[in-house]
């Protein structure tokens, strides 16, 4: 197809710490989705969730080790470097800026994330930016029109933008595509209490992750936010 795009597909999060959960996910994002890059984006002060407990360092370099060995998902820094709290759409802008129109932009999400999409800085910006994919568990309900809490403007973002996979080969951004998928019932939340008591989270994540947590020490004392 003479008019198929450079795609390119952003997952964010804390990662604090990157489990397999994570890399499962991003990995099956990839080749569901079908595009050129799937980029691991962690965010340096998320706006809507308590911050990480550990330095963006530790965590750029647990994500590192983590990626070791897999070509087909890279480590994206960009949040780390900016100061201040993380906007998705300050973000959206410096890749559009990067690349240009002619590149797909996917921004992935959960379903819990675009249901809270309203209250996020410049919102609206979005969808002119790049394309979304929410990422639903089976049997999640998507928002109805007129819904309350919000919920009635995601629903109408959903009619509105409605797309397929196809639409992110040959459209560089301006659709939503919402995709079932099962996850791997892996928390950080839970990783951080078993390091905080003292337990063993081995086999949860890789284990070169799971040594540089030991080298330096880290969540020694239980945690109880992020995923």
């Amino acid at each position: 197809m003479s008019n198929k795009l450079h795609t390119i597909a952003l997952f964010g999060g804390t990662f604090d710490p990157v489990h397999f959960g994570h890399l499962r996910m991003a990995l099956e994002l990839r080749q569901a989705l079908d595009v050129d890059e799937m980029r691991l984006l962690p965010s340096h002060q998320p706006r809507h969730r308590q911050s990480p407990g550990i330095s963006a360092e530790h965590r750029r370099q647990m994500l590192a080790l983590a990626l070791e060995g897999c070509d087909e998902l890279q480590l994206d820094e960009r949040e780390l470097k900016r100061p201040g709290p993380t906007y998705t759409v300050d973000t959206l802008e410096e890749l559009r800026a990067e690349l240009g129109e002619q590149v797909s932009i996917s921004f992935c999400m959960g379903l819990d994330s675009l249901l809270t999409l309203p209250s996020w800085h410049r919102w609206q910006r979005l969808l002119q930016l790049a394309h979304l994919v929410v990422v639903a568990r089976p049997g999640w309900k998507l928002p109805q029109k007129g819904s309350g809490g919000g919920q009635g403007e995601v629903a109408e973002l959903l009619e509105k933008h409605a797309g397929g996979i196809a639409d992110l080969h040959v459209q560089p951004g301006g659709h939503l595509v919402v995709r079932e998928q099962t996850l791997l019932p892996i928390s950080a939340t839970h990783i951080r209490h078993l390091i905080g008591s003292g337990q063993s989270p081995r086999y949860l994540l890789p284990a070169a992750v799971l040594q540089y947590i030991e080298d330096n020490q880290l969540y020694r004392t239980a945690a109880t936010s992020g995923q």
